[in-house]
């Protein structure tokens, strides 16, 4: 029988707070970002929120900020990025 995958076993992840003025679709941000290590999350109003491995935290945050993005906020728990940037959750789909 396998081993359970406990949370402690589990990767860990950082979410990054970021804003943007040059992308209109989620799509153009995506295209932008898939260089990068990271995982798009939430984007509206100029705002997006992206999912980055813990051993990548460091030298993604350095990359990405630029004219293009700004880091505004980043935390180990999405809720407290998303309470920062002012975005609303999304309701599950089951």
């Amino acid at each position: 029988m396998a081993k359970k995958l406990t949370k402690a076993l589990r990767g860990k992840r950082r979410w990054i707070g970021c804003k943007t003025s040059e992308f209109k679709t989620r799509v153009e941000l995506e295209k932008y970002l898939s260089r990068f290590p990271v995982k798009l999350y939430d984007f509206e109003d100029n705002k997006c929120i992206l999912m980055v491995r813990l051993e990548d935290y460091y030298s993604v945050k350095e990359e990405i900020q630029n004219d293009v993005i700004k880091t505004v906020t980043s935390s180990g728990k999405i809720r407290l990025v998303r309470d920062r940037m002012g975005l609303s959750r999304k309701p599950r789909k089951r």
